[in-house]
């Protein structure tokens, strides 16, 4: 399958780990993209987008980013904190009254941006496609008590951050989080990144491949462990009350959710769109934010050895991933993401990835339609990230390790 674009040659290895992920390890269909200084000098895509008809993946096709999309809904924050709309260490009723109930009256806008809001589920049950309805969801969610109290831990808000923090952008801004991403981020910047994707867009999409059930004796991360095993858990009622979204094979991928506007886990795009919207974070902020509040963005808010959540250490900036070093983790575990310590961003579930690092002035996005079975990068993410790294002369410390510069 051929591989298309173009390449520097300073990161010729970057390409070369493209073609391998193709070849040797499993890749589907993909697209990576990095930018350094600001000009791109790494647009690659390749393989099938859609097995079923042998739809090639083109130089526009665009795919479910899961996770990634949180990166787009706190970027849509932060360009309203640095207008001074939106203080980060403000009450959220203060923007959001509804809010203030059932032991949520102390809890800050960084606790929903940072994941130490505790409330990463909701107890009441859900009916099918509550995800598609956003008065419904954030209704839910100002109504529900708190797993911990708020700000003494953190635990990964992988399906309600985007309700919880685009409700805060709707508030200020008086549009919706969807519109605001699309008039103040993707539209300025030339993306093609959806959170509510238009229906003239949907045969442009590569549908998901789910990464394939465990076999018998197979190992498990320990998220999953716990939401199949303890009915009540965070993890159970997270994946199994979320109105068929994450348990109903293909729902994810139908029409209803393209359109939806779900800033958790709700956006399309390529890696092109991923590697242009962390691109003016890498040189300063640009347009949209001020230097001070890109060091506000990377800096480390909350971590902790066991995500109450994830059940594996995990460290957060005011709505970003950080680097984190899981190698040494039972082997279901061990996906981290192995970036510089300068560097901030976010990965999505089955492996792909957009962030920015500013020492080293680059962005980068890679997507793709074939998902691991991990919870953080798996290879064929992280081998195009130590590509990257390594054609800006980055060493790593030890076989695992963050990525830093050797002077």
């Amino acid at each position: 399958m051929a591989v298309e674009g173009t390449c520097a040659p300073r990161f010729a290895q970057v390409r070369e780990e493209f073609e391998r992920n193709i070849a040797e390890r499993g890749e589907v269909g993909a697209s990576v993209c990095v930018t350094l200084d600001g000009e791109i000098v790494v647009d690659l895509w390749g393989g099938t987008a859609d097995p079923a008809t042998g739809r090639a993946w083109t130089e526009d096709t665009i795919g479910h980013v899961w996770s990634a999309t949180k990166g787009a809904t706190a970027l849509c924050a932060h360009t309203l904190a640095a207008r001074g709309h939106l203080d980060v260490n403000a009450p959220v009723t203060a923007y959001w009254p509804e809010f203030g109930k059932n032991g949520k009256e102390g809890v800050l806008v960084r606790h929903l941006l940072n994941h130490q809001a505790g409330l990463p589920a909701i107890r009441e049950p859900m009916p099918a496609g509550c995800f598609y309805d956003w008065q419904l969801m954030v209704d839910a969610l100002a109504a529900e008590e708190p797993f911990w109290k708020p700000g003494t831990r953190n635990g990964y808000h992988a399906l309600t951050f985007g309700f919880l923090v685009g409700e805060l952008v709707r508030r200020v801004s008086g549009r919706s989080l969807g519109t605001f991403f699309r008039d103040e981020v993707a539209g300025p910047l030339g993306l093609d990144f959806w959170i509510g994707l238009p229906a003239e867009h949907e045969s442009r999409v590569a549908p998901t491949i789910p990464a394939d059930p465990p076999g018998p004796g197979d190992p498990v991360p320990s998220l999953y462990v716990a939401a199949f095993t303890e009915p009540a858990s965070m993890q159970a009622l997270m994946l199994a009350n979320s109105g068929g979204y994450m348990m109903v094979p293909g729902e994810s991928d139908s029409p209803a959710a393209h359109a939806a506007e779900m800033g958790a886990v709700g956006g399309i795009t390529n890696a092109r769109g991923l590697a242009g919207m962390y691109r003016p974070l890498a040189l300063g902020g640009g347009d949209l934010v001020p230097p001070s509040q890109v060091a506000l963005m990377s800096a480390v808010s909350s971590a902790t050895s066991v995500d109450a959540v994830l059940l594996v250490p995990s460290r957060w900036t005011l709505g970003y991933a950080k680097s984190v070093d899981n190698s040494y983790l039972p082997v279901a575990d061990r996906e981290g993401m192995l970036l510089s310590d300068e560097a901030f961003g976010h990965p999505g579930m089955g492996g792909s990835l957009g962030f920015a690092d500013p020492r080293a002035r680059i962005s980068f996005g890679y997507t793709m339609n074939r998902q691991g079975s991990g919870l953080g990068v798996n290879v064929r993410g992280q081998s195009l990230v130590d590509a990257v790294y390594r054609a800006l002369g980055y060493r790593r410390l030890g076989t695992e390790g963050i990525w830093y510069r050797h002077s």
